[in-house]
């Protein structure tokens, strides 16, 4: 048994270089043992005795390196582990990289997923405050990361606050930048940072008169701003109040479009397409290739919400036209619904993809995106006044609810909309095509139509829309 020693958890460069004399040396995962620092190890053999002479050239893909430089920052104290196995396998080519089937690429995956989301979290919500100290005004944060990311974001605010003398206190180091030099300290507590100045009263009466319904997300704001940063944010005192009073008029701006029926449902369909074409309400429109309206009749009787456009939908512009939308097509065929007469959409008009090479992969939209893109599904509902809707997938269910709901849980039954609407809730047809079993995809997509022909069946109860 081997024993490689890191200097810090966040030591990218530590690992690359002993894991590439390991990967070299033939010594598989299961015969190294990864600890960090003062952590200890005895028990384990000799430390590093894997050596050469030259420097190990060895083939890596960009892609994983990517993955890894994320994925080693996460607090999973297996993660060094995980991907020498994956580097391993890399090696022998019994795995590819692109390979998001395999349950190891999916685990670390995830991990590089969560380390992204703290670092967008630090950076969205951490408050510095000024404090008086021998060199003048410094301005001093407190943060609460999850993960190892404090030396990963430095460069972040040293750009971004470049003229600024200031400090970064965290449970697990600090940061610290004079204006020309950037050096670390020791871990803090809570009560090191100083917890308010002058300043604060004025940014609280500046937050109150921007926060508007049509401009800030309610449900994106609550998904995206996790409480346990509130007590750093002198604005976060103001939103109970806020909320309650946005939240309500929100609530009969959409009773009163649900109940009244519109005048001219073609035009105003037509006017709705043309503001969602130009939808800034989320950042995926910046690299997605364009708005994916629905499509379909402005008084269908059904209406069907998956989760968003992938790589086809949105060179098209149409919903449902890719692989997932072939399955639909003959789904609904199977189930007796005409495509034509229905109402088609997605929960979120724009595609959300990680590039890998040129390849753009489907990636799942977060919570604030599907809030942020709820508007126009209300929107949406208000004009076509569907009998009943069908939500496929999670995705498009939480959307149509405004909360995490399972497809296990959900499915099969008729439930209420909060505007008042009918909805069933069965898989989104993508799922349908990620079974690698053949049986069990035939079992899936029988039940699929099945769920499909009881919607159908369920609308002709419902009482048409007044």
């Amino acid at each position: 048994m081997h024993r490689v020693t890191l200097t810090s958890e966040d030591d990218f460069d530590g690992w690359r270089e002993a894991v590439r004399k390991l990967v070299a040396a033939d010594v598989p995962p299961e015969q190294v043992v990864w600890v960090v620092g003062s952590e200890t190890g005895e028990l384990f053999g000799e430390e590093n005795v894997v050596s050469a002479a030259e420097p190990v050239k060895l083939s890596v893909p960009r892609a994983f390196m990517d993955l890894a430089r994320f994925a080693i920052l996460n607090g999973d104290r297996e993660r060094f582990a995980l991907l020498h196995a994956l580097l391993w396998r890399l090696a022998r080519k019994s795995i590819g990289i692109g390979d998001r089937t395999d349950p190891l690429i999916g685990r670390i995956e995830g991990l590089a997923t969560a380390v992204r989301r703290d670092i967008h979290k630090m950076r969205a919500f951490l408050r510095f405050r000024e404090v008086e100290d021998h060199g003048g005004v410094r301005h001093v944060a407190w943060h609460e990361p999850e993960h190892h990311i404090v030396r990963a974001n430095a460069a972040f605010f040293v750009d971004r606050f470049a003229a600024m003398r200031w400090s970064i206190l965290t449970p697990r180091l600090s940061i610290h930048w004079d204006g020309t030099r950037l050096f670390e300290g020791p871990a803090a507590r809570r009560a090191d940072a100083p917890s308010a100045d002058q300043a604060e009263e004025m940014w609280k009466t500046y937050y109150a008169s921007i926060f508007n319904p049509a401009r800030v997300k309610i449900g994106a704001m609550l998904n995206e701003m996790p409480r346990k940063y509130w007590k750093n944010m002198p604005e976060t005192a103001l939103i109970p109040e806020l909320i309650a009073g946005a939240q309500a008029r929100e609530a009969t701006m959409v009773t009163n479009a649900r109940s009244k029926p519109v005048a001219d449902p073609a035009a105003t369909w037509a006017k709705l397409r043309d503001e969602a074409a130009d939808c800034r309400r989320c950042d995926l429109h910046r690299c997605a290739s364009r708005t994916v309206f629905g499509e379909g009749p402005s008084d269908a009787a059904m209406m069907f919400v998956g989760e968003q456009p992938g790589d086809q939908e949105d060179l098209a512009g149409r919903p449902f036209v890719g692989p997932a939308g072939q399955i639909f097509d003959r789904a609904l065929a199977e189930s007796g619904i005409d495509r034509t007469a229905a109402y088609v959409t997605n929960a979120v008009k724009h595609f959300k993809f990680e590039l890998r090479g040129k390849r753009r992969i489907h990636e799942r939209p977060n919570a604030g995106e599907i809030a942020a893109c709820r508007w126009w599904i209300e929107q949406e509902l208000a004009l076509v006044r569907p009998r009943i809707t069908v939500a496929l997938g999670a995705t498009a269910a939480r959307s149509l609810f405004g909360t995490a709901v399972t497809v296990s849980s959900a499915r099969g039954a008729l439930r209420q909309l909060p505007d008042g609407g009918a909805a069933v809730v069965t898989v989104h047809p993508s799922f349908l095509l990620r079974l690698p079993d053949e049986a069990r995809r035939i079992e899936e997509y029988d039940k699929f139509v099945a769920d499909l022909r009881n919607a159908a069946c369920a609308m002709k109860a419902l009482p048409a829309s007044t």
